[in-house]
């Protein structure tokens, strides 16, 4: 009796619903985003088949890698100081911005003295440019955050379902015309576009002051001083998230990577349940934080024992139904998809104690041990590629980014004094003890 009064203590508190319909609102955009990547994304890569599907999935590896820089890893720690300064709302939206814009630019620049070293012919070399112009639209991203922090997760959830319906109708309007590659590729970089309009269109309904028009030098120096360390390991985690396209492409061919990629978007179409969840909660842990260490301990035990039997749960089902799902979702062409599938649906697992990890060093400002610990998967990853990969081909693949991603999650706290705690976290969730 005393827990259900428990029980329905907390789904009355105002907070515990406030955080619940914020969550609801992430986890029904996510959730037409996994329906519309099964009709309308599975269909253009049954449409485009192993070998085209591969050279886009390759291009958008090797653009995402770069991607990571021009975020300039200020994502989280914008969330963090629009929650302790709501005062300075304008001033830290425009200054992230303008950063971000910045890092774009660079980004491309970047990319453009790196490209004519590489193998790709001039088509591919197109599609990566076309693609990477996408990055600066990425800065009206600020907006997103700023309602985060304001726990207003319906407005950007309706942003992005306006731009996923756009975007999925012009994929249907492709297949059906039989549009050739080139078509595909640019919808990638009118999505971008579409986004950062609603983004600015739903800032502009709430009667906001226009951010854009404002920059502070200083608070420019003390958001890059605190996210450096992040912007670093921005680039080693989309290394060793997609160096596996990019590698199996110049070992394997092109076909391969379609393979691979196929079971990829399967397996990472799960890993939104635990990013959109410690997403919407961690302005909760951060106000946890700030009333006691008893109530910030045992909120960050609480997320760790629900994330990882989660994972579990999901690894397993996915394990036994990886055959039926490939034939049923891309068809009988990527069916060796599911050989993939059975070992880099595991990596959830890693990853979902990785996220909340990550969450908890911002939070004590531990950002440099998460670039270690990044770094050092990444690097692990392309060294076990070399020689994964020539062995057992795109398995070998699936199993080296999983390795890599155990030791990113669990296995780099051994390493470091101030991370050992969290292994406790993680030990009392296997054993599904909550303290």
């Amino acid at each position: 009796m005393a827990i259900i009064n428990k029980i329905k203590g907390l789904v009355q508190h105002q907070g515990f619903r406030r955080y619940a319909a914020n969550t609801s609102w992430m986890m029904a955009e996510q959730m037409l985003r996994i329906i519309a990547g099964l009709l309308v994304g599975i269909w253009v890569a049954r449409y485009l088949g192993p070998q085209q599907f591969g050279l886009i999935s390759y291009v958008l590896a090797f653009t995402a890698i770069f991607g990571g820089i021009a975020k300039l890893g200020l994502d989280g720690i914008l969330v963090r100081e629009l929650v302790n300064h709501p005062e300075k709302r304008d001033t830290y939206l425009g200054t992230a911005f303008w950063l971000k814009i910045l890092g774009a630019f660079i980004v491309m620049g970047v990319m453009a003295a790196i490209v004519p070293f590489t193998s790709n012919d001039a088509t591919t070399n197109l599609f990566i440019f076309i693609i990477a112009a996408g990055l600066v639209f990425q800065s009206f991203e600020v907006v997103e955050f700023y309602f985060q922090s304001q726990v207003f997760a319906k407005i950007v959830s309706i942003c992005k379902v306006i731009q996923l319906a756009l975007s999925s109708i012009i994929k249907i309007y492709l297949v059906l015309t039989e549009a050739e590659l080139i078509w595909f590729v640019l919808v990638t970089a009118f999505d971008a576009l579409s986004l950062a309009v609603s983004y600015f269109i739903a800032y502009q309904l709430r009667k906001n002051p226009a951010f854009y028009k404002h920059f502070d030098l200083s608070i420019a120096k003390q958001l890059l001083k605190d996210s450096w360390p992040l912007i670093f390991s921005a680039i080693v985690v989309s290394i060793y998230m997609r160096i596996d396209q990019i590698m199996i492409k110049e070992m394997l061919g092109e076909y391969e990577v379609g393979i691979y990629s196929a079971a990829v978007r399967l397996s990472e179409a799960f890993y939104f349940i635990p990013v959109l969840i410690t997403t919407s909660l961690f302005p909760a842990i951060l106000n946890a934080k700030n009333q006691s260490d008893e109530l910030y301990k045992e909120r960050l035990q609480r997320l760790y024992t629900f994330m990882i039997w989660m994972a579990i749960a999901i690894a397993f089902l996915m394990t036994f139904l990886s055959d039926w799902v490939v034939l049923l979702l891309f068809g009988q062409a990527y069916q060796e998809a599911s050989h993939v599938l059975v070992l880099h649906i595991w990596g959830i697992l890693f990853v979902s104690i990785a996220i909340v990890k990550g969450k908890w060093q911002m939070s004590e400002n531990l950002t440099k041990h998460h670039f270690i610990g990044a770094l050092v998967s990444a690097i692990s990853n392309v060294i076990l590629n070399f020689f994964m990969i020539p062995l057992w081909g795109v398995v070998g693949a699936a199993l080296s980014t999983v390795v890599s991603q155990f030791i990113a999650g669990y296995l780099i706290n051994y390493f470091f004094v101030e991370l050992r705690g969290q292994s406790g976290f993680v030990h009392r969730a296997l054993v599904g003890v909550v303290k």
